[in-house]
């Protein structure tokens, strides 16, 4: 078969578009990337047969005389996806995140057309204003195909439509993500978790746990990593400060994807407490590392954690349940080496990330 082309709308910046751009340049396809606002562009220099357009709008929409001015670029930008598409005459245009690159992809007016809900763009989708909603609702209806990262997602996107929705998970590179030989060398026990620092992803509530932890462990050395950055960390600082366990407790920062392996292999015990979650990519991390974890009943946590043998599901905002799973670990160091093996096999059963790209050539082959 000749090689696929692909006209993919999706944000330049992200890791996972990066990934999946990265893939299918190596299984043969080439591959048009257009995206907005685009900073990390560098990245897509060292791949075969990809094109990348940035566009970038000039108007911030914060007056009512700059919002008239970007709905001109918008227009703009509508006309110049469509040229670009007419230009590269792809196999399939496929847009990733419903909200911004899904409204490009139907108003490209090209089939067939796939839409990829991400998560946000679903499950935010519940306090979308009406008309926001019925947007929703119109991109969902105007896809030829659909798909999600997981069962949880697609089962939230079936709220605005009846169509079928395919999942192909959005896996872990197994030959990064793995077990090392040297772990955590300091002789702390270190709690760990790898999140953005904003609201959703309750790392509040970690740290609450964490400080309940330490009150019952008042002879051991512990430690939180928080690797992250966002708009709450000068609060989660102040957070830990006056629990009195600042001393404990490291922010470290976000780091590159390549480097997260040597923490996970660090960490004893893994924690994902977030109020919503499309898909545990973390978690999933974690366990490929064959590091326990205890996650949050989040659906898409819940989804890809198997509860009482790769990992501890506990309650969502519940500091107390979050502490007493973490202590089974601090009690019992063949817990985490039985729940770290268990791991590993779950992720190479269903979360191979390998097995997703070739699921994504074989869905596109049957398009075509």
């Amino acid at each position: 078969m000749t090689s696929i082309k692909l006209f993919i709308l999706s944000n330049i910046d992200s890791v996972h578009t990066q990934r999946w751009v990265m893939a299918l340049s190596q299984r043969g396809c080439t591959l048009f990337l257009f995206g907005i606002n685009g900073v990390n562009l560098d990245f897509y220099t060292k791949l075969n047969n990809v094109t990348v357009q940035n566009y970038t709008y000039k108007h911030r929409a914060n007056t009512l005389f700059s919002i008239i001015l970007r709905r001109f670029e918008s227009l703009r930008l509508y006309r110049l996806v469509r040229s670009k598409i007419k230009e590269f005459q792809p196999d399939i245009v496929h847009a990733h995140y419903a909200v911004d690159y899904g409204t490009l992809g139907v108003l490209s007016r090209f089939h067939p057309f796939v839409l990829s809900v991400w998560g946000s763009d679903v499950y935010g989708a519940i306090d979308f204003s009406w008309l926001q909603q019925q947007a929703l609702r119109y991109k969902l209806s105007k896809a030829d195909y659909i798909l999600s990262t997981s069962e949880a997602m697609a089962l939230e996107t079936h709220k605005y439509t009846d169509k079928k929705i395919g999942v192909i998970p959005f896996g872990v590179d197994m030959e990064l993500f793995r077990p090392l030989v040297k772990k955590n060398e300091t002789g702390q026990f270190v709690v760990g978790t790898v999140k953005s620092l904003e609201p959703i992803y309750g790392i509040d509530v970690l740290i609450r746990t964490f400080k309940l932890v330490v009150e019952a462990n008042p002879d051991k050395p512990l430690r939180l990593e928080i690797i992250g950055k966002g708009s709450q960390e000068k609060s989660l600082k102040m957070l830990a400060q006056d629990l009195g366990i600042a001393d404990k407790v490291c922010f470290i920062g976000a780091l590159p994807n390549n480097q997260l392996p040597t923490c996970y292999n660090r960490f004893d015990v893994a924690v994902n407490l977030s109020n919503k979650e499309s898909f545990g990519v973390v978690a999933i991390e974690a366990m490929a590392c064959g590091c326990p974890v205890v996650v949050s009943d989040a659906e898409g946590l819940k989804e890809v954690v198997e509860d009482g043998r790769t990992g501890i599901v506990v309650p969502k905002q519940n500091p107390a349940a979050a502490a007493v799973a973490i202590q089974k670990f601090i009690d019992n160091p063949l817990l985490r080496d039985e729940f770290g093996v268990a791991g590993i096999r779950r992720v190479k059963r269903y979360y191979d990330w390998q097995n997703n790209v070739c699921d994504m050539m074989r869905f596109y082959s049957n398009i075509i």
